[in-house]
């Protein structure tokens, strides 16, 4: 069965405590209101992934637990994948490569500006920006993981919260 990579950009963060580090970030108001929006628009289209991965990061988290809860996915289930926090094209392929075969249809949880270099990277799309909380869902004509590189998938969704209001 063909492959099929749902890269998701966390959800708004918040930025009031300068004294946090990045990665204990949480969610703003607005965050928590988008991540399970977003979530159910994937429910309404039957879009329910096998496998969810996610950097490990509060805000990337977070956004991860809102999206299992409305897939009907045990939050214990969520794979957190530390070289997702700050990677770029190269560590995201290597992590997509060595998926388990077993799974048709991924998640990933991650940040800019990795996702959408990596988005970009895989398919013929030129995204500027995933906003926070989009979704850019990649279709692959394999298999295996293993096969998938440079252009080798097709976007078949781009939705973001305010894509309503375009």
């Amino acid at each position: 069965m063909p492959k099929q990579l749902l890269l998701i950009r966390h959800a708004k963060s918040d930025w009031n405590n300068a004294g946090l580090k990045d990665f204990d970030r949480p969610l703003n108001k607005r965050g928590h209101s988008n991540a399970p929006e977003m979530a159910n628009r994937m429910v309404e289209q039957q879009i329910i992934p096998d496998l969810i991965v996610s950097s490990p990061a509060l805000r990337a988290i977070t956004t991860a637990t809102y999206f299992a809860e409305n897939w009907g996915i045990d939050q214990s289930k969520i794979q957190q994948e530390n070289s997702i926090y700050e990677a770029n094209v190269k560590s995201l392929l290597a992590l997509v490569n060595q998926l388990d075969n077993q799974f048709d249809h991924v998640a990933m949880f991650g940040h800019n500006p990795g996702l959408t270099d990596f988005a970009n990277y895989l398919s013929d799309v030129n995204i500027y920006n995933m906003p926070t909380c989009s979704i850019v869902i990649i279709e692959f004509p394999f298999e295996n993981w293993n096969e998938v590189s440079a252009e080798t998938g097709k976007v078949v969704l781009f939705d973001y919260p305010k894509s309503l209001d375009d």
